[in-house]
């Protein structure tokens, strides 16, 4: 496995009582997109901007493809898209671009070259002679993002990428960094649209308080936290839901069961842990063979989003 973005007790305290980051130890896979996952204060945009050589840790290390990191560093592997951006509205897109590829030294056909390329790649090539305060939110998150390509950086933060961006833009957003993470760079993004992580990273991390929560692929966390799952089953016969009621609370993996508000014969159950996909057929098939009429029968485990609140909540009861 190697390593693009590796913390060890990394910790910084802006004052003597307020402690940012405690002890933060992050591992990001080379050439995956990172969901990084917290409430507001949690210690998000701190870690982003030492990550970027923003700001100095008060303790701890940090390495970048294997490199300790240092402001050189950080400038040629990193490339730092922060939540509130500026933006030069006099300038026309295209000359944002050169501007900030001049600043890393690129000159003549070279510039050129990858101020095309660059605005090809974030779909902004008929715009390239408009002014940047006449681009949409979702077209200035775009032009940022090419910016912090112009020196074609392994390694992408994102602060909130998503931030304020209509649907459309926020699926055009999710292309472009799968585009991105094709192309062998390593993505780590901070956001709150938990569900747009869910849909384009590969691994997450939750912080809370400074300190991280748990972190690993998605689909490893998901289930090393799922606790339990919810079932809806509808029963074509009114008849049978009494006997459906019965068989399901004798089930040993059924925690509660009974009938839905709206509608008679639906039920909700509550399972004491997350099911696989044979232990739901093993339960539907259950009902069949007893005779049940079953129309309808969905179940599901936790989503990000609710992980998210539950471990968040315990995190902070516990601190509190």
């Amino acid at each position: 496995m190697t390593l693009a973005i590796e913390t060890i007790d990394l910790t910084h305290r802006y004052n003597k009582k307020l402690v940012a980051l405690d002890r933060l130890n992050l591992r990001v896979e080379q050439g995956c997109i990172y969901g990084f996952i917290g409430p507001n204060g949690a210690g998000k945009t701190t870690t982003l901007r030492i990550l970027a050589g923003l700001l100095s840790p008060t303790k701890g290390e940090v390495r970048l493809l294997g490199e300790r990191l240092t402001t050189r560093a950080a400038q040629r592997l990193v490339g730092y898209m922060p939540d509130f951006f500026g933006v030069y509205d006099d300038l026309r897109v295209w000359e944002y671009l050169d501007f900030f590829a001049r600043c890393y030294g690129l000159r003549g056909a070279r510039l050129r070259q990858v101020v095309d390329e660059l605005l090809d790649l974030v779909d902004l090539a008929g715009k390239r002679d408009a002014f940047v305060q006449t681009l949409s939110r979702g077209m200035q998150q775009r032009l940022c993002l090419a910016h912090a390509l112009v020196h074609d950086p392994p390694v992408l933060l994102l602060d909130e990428p998503a931030s304020g961006l209509d649907p459309r833009a926020r699926v055009e957003l999710r292309e472009l960094l799968r585009t991105l993470r094709d192309m062998g760079k390593t993505i780590m993004l901070s956001s709150h649209i938990l569900s747009e992580l869910a849909e384009v990273c590969d691994a997450i991390g939750i912080i809370d308080h400074g300190r991280m929560i748990i972190s690993g692929p998605l689909a490893e966390v998901q289930q090393q936290l799922a606790t339990g799952a919810r079932a809806r089953l509808r029963i074509a016969r009114e008849s049978d839901v009494v006997l459906a009621l019965a068989l399901l609370q004798r089930h040993p993996l059924v925690s509660a069961a009974g009938a839905a508000a709206a509608d008679p014969r639906a039920l909700i159950i509550d399972f004491s842990e997350a099911l696989n996909e044979e232990q739901c057929a093993a339960i539907l098939a259950e009902l069949v063979n007893a005779g049940v009429a079953v129309s309808e029968f969905s179940a599901r485990s936790e989503n990000l989003e609710e992980l998210f609140l539950r471990l968040t909540a315990n995190t902070g009861q516990a601190n509190g």
